[in-house]
């Protein structure tokens, strides 16, 4: 049974669907998320799932190695759930190809520092795109650079908002992220 730690820094909505997924499995278990935002939802959520939930400041992630300690003792795997800060070098090298994320746009278009959530769809909305998806990579210690594992696409039609093109992604991301999690998970040979 692997470990599974990740990374919010908002609603939850996507950490919520990989708790739940992969308490119907033998694959992994989630043994904590750890935030960066007191006031996230991710902590409520958490406690409705009985599911350690720990906020740590800016200085626990670069500075120190407060939060690599955690890591090293709770995780096999890293994922990032709507997690907005770059991972720092330290924890890429001791996790190698063992960080995933998960970003609202089919890279390498929209990605890099400022794009995630709203500002992608907007984005997206703007360049009159007729489609759009999810991608689904490894980390690296530059914003969405790292190899990519799985992409999902869904049409953009002309009369979709930027809060429309959300749902969408919402979509697939629900669909699709716990499944590559665990296929990433199967596929690892130590």
């Amino acid at each position: 049974m692997k470990r599974i730690v990740i990374f919010a820094s908002g609603s939850g909505s996507n950490a919520e669907n990989i708790i739940n997924f992969f308490k119907h499995t033998k694959t992994a278990e989630v043994t904590h998320v750890l935030c960066n935002n007191k006031q996230a939802k991710v902590f409520e959520r958490c406690k409705k799932l009985k599911t350690k939930c720990l906020h740590f400041f800016k200085e626990d992630f670069y500075t120190s190695d407060t939060v690599l300690n955690i890591l090293k003792k709770e995780a096999d795997f890293i994922i990032l759930a709507g997690f907005l800060w770059r991972i720092p070098q330290k924890i890429v090298a001791a996790f190698p190809q063992k960080i995933i994320n998960i970003h609202p746009a089919l890279l390498p278009k929209y990605g890099g520092k400022g794009m995630y959530g709203m500002h992608v769809h907007q984005a997206v909305k703007d360049n009159n795109e007729i489609e759009t998806g999810i991608t689904i990579h490894y980390v690296n210690e530059n914003y969405d650079e790292g190899a990519v594992i799985f992409q999902s696409k869904t049409v953009v039609h002309v009369k979709d908002t930027p809060a429309t093109i959300a749902g969408k992604i919402q979509l697939l991301e629900q669909r699709y992220f716990p499944e590559i999690i665990q296929e990433v998970i199967l596929n690892t040979h130590e």
